[in-house]
């Protein structure tokens, strides 16, 4: 079985570390990286071997993971729990190419909505979207929760430097917590004649998000009063359900659609990635699908020994499964990038965190590690303490751009630069002590034993050319199809989110008791009712 095999391996694998496979094969980074466009990937400070690769490609073949991804790019339902095609890829298609599902031309859709997009993307920056009082509107709040906000969020801040001059005129900000603390901080700060409202919500039902966009629509008529056309010089909405958008208020021409066949986290390519559109503009958003297509066209089509997503996904695989490594770290050396660990957490923990497998059986092995992290120097005086001496194992991604500040932005270039270089040299220094340990240091035997470092942590590198909104594009798209390759080997289905839902349905009924319109606490355990009962006074 090639799990022994695998098994087996890793035991002659447990007596080498990392700064011995590194001394005895000086050409080990040349065998053991691989590239994509604006992407390299470096895994030479993985644990593993030529032979280690091999196994876990027989263990892709044994699952049928060629299969899988014909299965995904043919628009079959590889979402089985709810009989659904996953088309995320179908949204960075370039118009010329042919994509239809059932008969229905779904390049011809997306392109569609893109159009819409622009037209949206092209008033604002123009100043030519005015709130019912006749001014300009000079600020938007995306309101949404989960993939309608980490996404977009994630990648507006990453792209800052790519922002549109006429982007200066505008301030995109983002709402999604349900206690409405974010709304309240800015609306203290907004002008209600000047601020446009996006509600992005999948199945326009999300009670987070609809409770957020009743207190925006509160706000207005507050202090604008009811006027006629207020909704629909203030509202955007971005969904599925049409009818649903049209109830609450927001006009058909303000309406953008997304499909049931793009999951929520999947969602930033869709018009759920307005926020975007409006911080790099419509040629820069599409600059982001084009590089995401790039990555699809690979992972398609490239052989698995040089395919970074498959590679990325197999030795996630090999550290999970048979080295026991249950926590990843995220670990941009970029502060654009600080909201990337939190994109990434969601995108693989509630893609892959499961324990039934598509036949509704129990798993046999571990899936989704733990993944967390932060910017890297941040990270190095929070937790890197833990990484080099402490007793877990944790497998990293160091993720950093090779260049930066060709351009001055405003700064004198010299010291900015500086500042990118002092962090490139952070991001590879902290990755060779954390592989070699003290073989990395110049006389680690003279150090006292609470100055030694073990090393043998494994970790993977990723450089970006530039941080763009195509290099980034590609990169998101790697960790996708990533994803997407680990569901395989698990056999698990990546695209519900079942264990979302039921705390959900609670929650309801425990507001009910908190509003008084369910008195008894009977049915309720007595942690709850204790803690009901504290809350009510």
């Amino acid at each position: 079985m090639i799990w022994r095999v695998l098994a087996d391996h890793a035991d002659t694998m447990q007596e080498q570390h990392l700064a011995q496979l590194f001394a005895s094969d000086p050409q080990r980074f040349n065998e053991l990286h691989c590239e994509c466009g604006p992407l390299l990937f470096d895994y030479s400070k993985q644990r593993l071997t030529g032979q280690t690769l091999a196994n876990l490609f027989e263990l892709a073949r044994q699952r049928k993971l060629d299969e899988w991804i014909r299965r995904l790019f043919a628009g079959e339902p590889v979402n089985c729990t709810e009989q659904r095609p996953a088309m995320h890829w179908a949204l960075r298609l370039p118009p010329e190419a042919t994509c239809t599902v059932k008969g229905q031309d779904i390049t011809a859709q997306v392109h569609e909505q893109l159009g819409r997009m622009d037209r949206i993307v092209h008033k604002l920056h123009a100043g030519q979207w005015r709130g019912v009082t006749g001014e300009v509107v000079t600020d938007v709040v995306n309101i949404g929760v989960g993939g309608s906000d980490l996404g977009p969020l994630m990648v507006s801040e990453a792209l800052c430097d790519s922002a549109m001059p006429t982007s200066s005129r505008l301030t995109v900000h983002f709402a999604s917590t349900m206690d409405g603390s974010q709304l309240s901080q800015l609306l203290r700060t907004l002008n209600p004649h000047s601020t446009l409202f996006i509600i992005s919500s999948k199945s326009f039902t999300t009670i987070d998000t609809l409770s957020n966009a009743e207190t925006a629509r509160q706000w207005l008529q507050r202090t604008l009063g009811s006027r006629s056309g207020l909704l629909h010089c203030h509202f955007l909405g971005v969904s599925s359900a049409a009818a649903k958008m049209t109830e609450w208020g927001i006009s058909e021409e303000n309406q953008l659609q997304i499909w049931e066949w793009v999951g929520g986290r999947y969602s930033l390519w869709s018009a759920i990635g307005l926020p975007i559109a409006l911080t790099v503009g419509m040629d820069g958003f599409r600059h982001m699908l084009a590089g995401a297509h790039l990555v699809d066209e690979h992972f398609r089509t490239a052989p698995w020994g040089c395919n970074l997503p498959v590679l990325m996904a197999m030795i996630g695989v090999w550290n999970t499964n048979v080295l026991g490594i249950n926590a990843q770290a995220i670990l941009p050396y970029d502060g654009r990038m600080k909201h990337l660990p939190m994109y990434l957490e969601q995108l693989e923990m509630e893609s892959n965190g499961k324990s039934v497998t598509r036949d509704g059986a129990p798993v046999e092995q571990s899936t989704c590690p733990i993944i967390w992290g932060d910017v890297g120097p941040n990270a190095q005086h929070a937790f890197y303490q833990l990484l080099h001496q402490g007793t877990e194992a944790v497998t990293c991604d160091f993720i950093m751009p090779a260049r930066r500040y060709r351009e001055t932005h405003g700064q004198p270039v010299e010291e900015l630069a500086a500042q990118h270089e002092l962090a490139v040299a952070n991001c590879l220094a902290q990755s060779r002590l954390l592989a070699l340990g003290d073989a990395a240091l110049a006389d680690p035997d003279s150090m006292p034993s609470y100055k030694r470092y073990r090393g043998n942590q494994p970790s993977s590198t990723l450089l970006l050319d530039e941080l763009t909104p195509y290099s980034l594009g590609a990169l998101i798209a790697m960790y996708e199809h990533k994803v997407f390759v680990q569901s395989v080997i698990w056999e698990i289905n990546p695209f519900d989110q079942w264990g979302v839902e039921m705390g959900k349905r609670l929650a309801v009924d425990t507001l009910a008791r908190i509003r008084g319109e369910r008195e008894e606490l009977e049915g309720v355990d007595s942690s709850t009712a204790g803690l009901l009962r504290r809350i009510l006074g």
